[in-house]
This record gives structure tokens, C-alpha cells and sequence, in this order.
């Protein structure tokens, strides 16, 4: 996987590429994406893919002129056109998800198989999502991964948290990135997306972890019911960060769609 740069009209965006097969965009979660995810690889087994930071994360650059639901949108169908791509299966991951159900639904023509990983965008008062601002740094693992331990291991690549030079790094990097973030996802993750799903023509797969706490599995049933054509996936003994502890089956289940 290399780390490339395309201009788009806004600003000039770095993005992951590599593999071979049908075109694939993977949109990345609110914990950013690197060239050695192992999703990214498990995905490029069998798809070229291509996977575009969202300004702000890792050394990209920022962009003050995205500042809503339709911005994001938009800047994200510009990074596909500045590709060159016609109709690339579409993959999000949480935020991803977010950005790639309302890209499905404003440009319903354009987009054909559409893959949802625990995508953000919906709210159910009866069942309010954890507010990723206020968690701190050692509450994250047990709420994004099914086995926390491990969680935490890969969280932290094994170093020691309580340093106050990995601390600063961290803290730093993460105020950057959700500062980003928290334009479609602060207070709460929801934009209106739930009276737009109905616009969706693409084929979906909804890939969901059994033990996701960030955003419930009930969730899955709302996003099913509002698309017409939706086959639900459940991944056993996976949280939020499915994509990480089961990496091969969310790929599988990515592969349904061709």
C-alpha cells in the first residue's frame, strides 16, 4: 500500500492505494487510516483499492471551507472524481459510513454496491450513542474493541501510555483529527441522514460487530429497514473496531458485493 496525493478543487488530499481487482473506496473511521492497516491489505487481496484521508488526518492538510454534512459530501465525490473512478464499490467504516451513505444517497446513480461498517449518521433516543468527545484515552479500548486487552495493545502499538512524550503526541494528533471530525460528528452523530436513506438505490452490505458499544447493533436494523436493497452481516465477538479484530470476515463480507 503507498501513500499518494491527488488535488481536489479544496485542498490537496493524501490517500492509501494499492491492490488489484475492482475499484474500491474505503472512507475511514474518526481514528484515521495508515498504508499498514490490516484492513486495508485484507481488502487489496482482491480490489484495487483507494483510500483518502480526510483533511486534517496524518500529515494532510486542513480544510476550514469543509465545515458541514453536504461539504464533507461533496469534498468526498471530488476526491472520486479526481481519481478517475466510475462507480467504485463504496466502503466506510463509522464516520466513513456516515460520509459514504450520504454520498449513496445525494448521488444515488453514481454509486452501485455500497458497504456500511457500523456507519455513524442515525440516532435513537432510546439508545444514545457514547459521546467519543468526552472519553479519555484509557477508556477507549473497551469501548471500541470486543477484547479490550487487546484493544489496548493495538491502541497504544504496546508503548507505554503513562510517558509523557507519547501522551503529548497522542493528545496533540487526536485534537487535530476530531477537531476535523467533530463538524459531523459533535454534540451527537446525526445529520439527517435518516430521511435521506430512502434515496439509496445501491446494492448495500451493513457489516456490524455483535459487541459494538459505540454504536449499538440495533442501530444495523434501522439502517436495514431505511435501504431498500441491505443484507446485514454480523461479525461474533467484534466491537466497534471490527475492522481490526476481524479484518478477513469484514472483507469477505465487502467481497459479496463483487
Amino acid at each position: 500500500m503507498e501513500l499518494k496525493t491527488v488535488q481536489t478543487p479544496h485542498v490537496p488530499v493524501r490517500y492509501v492505494e494499492g491492490g488489484s481487482g475492482p475499484d474500491l473506496v474505503f472512507l475511514h473511521g474518526a481514528g484515521g487510516v495508515t498504508p499498514e492497516d490490516p484492513f486495508l491489505e485484507a481488502l487489496a487481496k482482491s480490489h484495487h483499492v483507494y483510500a483518502p484521508l480526510v483533511p486534517g488526518y496524518g500529515d494532510s492538510a486542513e480544510a476550514p471551507e469543509i465545515r458541514d454534512m453536504l461539504d464533507f459530501t461533496l469534498h468526498t465525490w471530488d476526491v472520486v472524481e479526481a481519481l478517475g473512478l466510475k462507480d467504485p464499490i463504496l466502503v466506510g467504516h463509522s464516520m466513513g459510513g456516515m460520509i459514504a451513505a450520504e454520498m449513496a444517497a445525494i448521488q444515488p446513480n453514481d454509486v452501485s454496491r455500497l458497504a456500511l461498517i457500523a456507519p455513524a449518521g442515525l440516532w435513537d433516543d432510546a439508545h444514545p450513542i457514547v459521546d467519543l468527545f468526552t472519553i479519555l484515552p484509557y477508556e477507549m479500548p473497551a469501548l471500541l474493541f470486543h477484547d479490550a486487552e487487546a484493544g489496548a495493545a493495538i491502541l497504544t502499538a504496546n508503548r507505554n501510555v503513562e510517558d509523557p512524550n507519547f501522551l503529548q503526541t497522542y493528545l496533540v494528533t487526536n485534537a487535530r483529527q476530531l477537531g476535523m471530525a467533530g463538524r459531523i460528528l459533535f454534540p451527537i452523530p446525526e445529520r439527517g441522514l435518516a430521511s435521506r436513506l430512502y434515496r439509496i438505490k445501491a446494492r448495500t452490505v451493513l457489516v456490524w460487530g455483535d459487541s459494538d458499544k459505540l454504536i449499538p447493533p440495533t442501530y444495523a436494523h434501522a439502517f436495514k429497514k431505511g435501504i431498500g436493497s441491505c443484507e446485514l452481516v454480523s461479525i461474533p465477538e467484534a466491537g466497534h473496531m471490527v475492522i481490526v479484530e476481524k479484518a478477513q470476515a469484514v472483507a469477505e463480507a465487502v467481497g459479496r458485493l463483487g
